[in-house]
Formats: C-alpha cells, structure tokens, sequence
C-alpha cells in the first residue's frame, strides 16, 4: 500500500464507520477500485491489508472516547439499592462499562468463531457479499423508521437491553451489514430513540472494535512478521490517525441528521452503491480503478 491507497481508505474508514452504510463494505469496495483485491497481492500483502481494515477501525472509535469523554470515564455516583450485595454496589457504580461487557459478549463468541473457521477471512474477499448485502440493508432501511420508531426519552439502557443489542451487533460479521445500522436498529426494537440508540452503539464500538484490532495485530506478529515494515507501520499509524479525524468530524454530523431525518436518506445510498457495484460485477466488467 501506497501514501494515496492509505489515505484514501483512512478517509473512507472515518466517514462510514459510524454511518450505516458498512464501513467494512465500503473499504473492500475501495480496496478493490485501488487493486488492492485479494486476487492481486501476495499472502504476506494479503494478510497486512485485512488486518489494515480492522486496525484502522479502531483509529475511527477512538473518536468516540474524545467526543463523548465526559460520559466514558464517568462513574455512578448515586447510592446502590438497599439490600445490594458488595458486587450489586460495583455493578452499580461502574453501570456504564458493565453495559458495555455485557453488550460486547454476543460478538466476541460469534467474530472468534468466524474467524477460527475462516469463514471471516472469506467474506472479507467477496465484494459479491458486500454488494448484496448494501442492496437488502438499504432496502430495509427504506421501512425501518415506520416499524421500530417508537423510542421514548423515558426508555434507558438495561443489562437486557445491551445484551439484546449485542445480539443484534453480531450480524454486522457480515461485511455490507454495518455494525451501526444492526446496533442503532437493535437499540430502537428496544423501545430507546434514535438519538439514544446511535450514542451506544459508539460506545459499544470501542471494546468491539478494540477487541477486534487486538486479534488482527496478534495474528499477524504469530503468522508472519515480513510485513512488520517501517513502510507498513508508518502507513498503519497514518491510516489511524486520518480516520480518526475524518470520523470524529462525521460522527458530530451524523447524531444530528438521523435524529432529524431517521434511515431512508442512507437506504437509498445503500441500494444505488450495491446496485451498480451488481451491474458491474453481473457484466464483467472490472472494480479494479487503478491499475
């Protein structure tokens, strides 16, 4: 990967990873139009461009930390209930992170077992999946304002909120789902607002996509350390930090046009993106953009 390939990507990483339009879809998609498909590298360049993917992911919710900072390191405060056991108290007042354990388990039992089956490895090289799965997304996202906007302000995130959300996060495994749209929607068949459903679904991206970073870098010093690079992790440090910046800016942008204006805007994105991507892949024509 090049200075321009890294940046590009980087940029397409921070604008999409809290929009639910699939981030990971979107960067296969690039990846494809810069000729970076798996059909074109080497394993060792194979291998450092996956892990890329997720990696950079984590330079985007970092984001979260910074903007919602107050909220992330606050503890509660108030009295426990009477009666509470001395582990119901810490529950208590590290509330906010225990909702983020119990809302993360969900996807670290599915992604480890679809990584362990090499089923992710495989999804990650199909633009076929990615495309069919922005067109059936988008034209969910068409009606899913009208079935589950019915959040109230009253509505909190419990323990069985977060779990069921967690549930709803592990069909993001597949690339062109978005982790955001099956989280925010999860939160909204919950009873909680758009507004409230977007916000933990940033702060549920951090130990997922932490987690998931942690596991890519672990895999690839086990495998093969040729693409321990300067080169590789100069264009590493650089992909997190442009998609950190590009994605504190759009997630500012994003809470307040999906609380306004809900899923259909990014519906319609979803299907045109899928739909062409289909028409090429259908004529034969090639993704491949730069030669």
């Amino acid at each position: 990967m090049d200075w321009l390939q890294t940046i590009i990507i980087a940029v397409v990483e921070g604008l999409t990873e809290f929009l639910p339009v699939s981030s990971t879809g979107h960067m296969i998609i690039t990846q494809n139009l810069l000729g970076l498909d798996a059909a074109s590298l080497s394993e060792s360049d194979k291998a450092f461009v996956h892990a890329f993917t997720f990696i950079i992911q984590f330079g985007a919710i970092l984001s979260v930390v910074c903007l919602y900072w107050k909220r992330f390191f606050r503890l509660d405060n108030t009295p426990a209930r009477e009666g509470s056991t001395a582990f119901g108290k810490l529950k208590h007042r590290y509330r906010f992170y225990w909702l983020l354990f119990v809302g993360v388990l969900p996807a670290v039992i599915i992604g480890l077992a679809a990584k362990k089956s090499g089923l992710l490895d495989w999804l990650l090289d199909s633009v076929e999946v990615v495309a069919i799965m922005l067109v059936v997304g988008g034209v969910f996202m068409l009606f899913c304002d009208k079935l589950f906007n019915k959040g109230s302000e009253e509505n909190q995130v419990t323990v069985k909120r977060a779990f069921r959300i967690g549930l709803y996060q592990c069909i993001s495994v597949i690339p062109g789902v978005s982790r955001s749209m099956a989280t925010i929607v999860g939160g909204m068949t919950q009873g909680l607002t758009r507004k409230r459903a977007a916000e933990f679904s940033f702060f549920l991206a951090v130990p997922t996509m932490a987690g998931a970073t942690l596991l890519d870098l672990l895999d690839l010093v086990k495998e093969d350390t040729a693409w321990a690079t300067s080169h590789n992790i100069t264009m590493l440090i650089l992909g997190c930090v442009v998609a950190f910046i590009v994605a504190l800016l759009a997630m500012k942008w994003f809470v307040s046009f999906l609380t306004k204006y809900g899923f259909k805007a990014f519906g319609v994105y979803r299907i045109i993106v899928g739909g062409i991507i289909i028409v090429m892949l259908l004529t034969g024509q090639s993704l491949v953009m730069v030669d």
